[in-house]
Formats: structure tokens, sequence, C-alpha cells
């Protein structure tokens, strides 16, 4: 249990870091917000690689697949508390549909 809860806050963590990021990217190219905004937000990139290696598998990629789910929901999250626009019933779908195969990815029975 306790590497559940430790893999679910490093990959909300994780998530926080690249929307953080990506964001500032976009608030720079697509807001017209100052090219200063690129400084945090390439911290905030590199925060969130070093945290995906901090996830407990043994394959890169699968880490990144489960991590992927996780994305999804917390970019609804933002679209909703940071953007003020609430996800309707597609976005909650999808974001559902996403958390199951988050795990799935990473609670299936493996034969090696």
């Amino acid at each position: 249990m306790a590497v559940l809860l430790s893999s679910f806050l490093t990959f909300a963590a994780a998530a926080l870091a690249e929307i953080a990021g990506c964001f500032a990217f976009w608030a720079w190219l697509k807001l017209g917000k100052s090219a200063l905004w690129l400084a945090p937000g390439v911290v905030s990139l590199v925060l969130f690689a070093y945290l995906l290696t901090l996830i407990p598998s043994d394959f890169a990629g699968r880490a990144y697949a489960a991590y992927g789910g996780v994305y999804i929901v917390a970019s609804l999250c933002w679209l909703w508390l940071a953007e003020g626009r609430r996800p309707d019933l597609w976005d909650l779908t999808g974001g559902a549909i996403a958390l199951l195969a988050v795990a799935i990815i990473l609670f299936a029975p493996r034969s090696t």
C-alpha cells in the first residue's frame, strides 16, 4: 500500500511539474507573456523528468505509459482549477477510462 501511495504522489507531482512547465511555454507563445516565463518552465520540466525516474518500475516505457493516464486526469484538473473551465461529461469519461488504463498497466499480473 505504501508503494501505491508513493507512486500516486510521485505521478501527481510529475504531472503538476509537466503541466506547469508546458503552460509556461503556452503562456509565452499563445498568451503573449514575457519570455521570462520560460526559465521556470524549463526548471519545471526538468523536475518532471526527474520525478518519473522515481517510479518503481523496471522499464521506463511502462512507467511513462502509466503516467500518461495520470497526466490526462491532471490536465483536466488544470483545465478546471487554473483555467476556470469545468470538464464536461466527455472529459470525465475519458479521464475515467485513462485511470482504468493506468490500473491495468500498473497492476496486471506479469509473467516475468
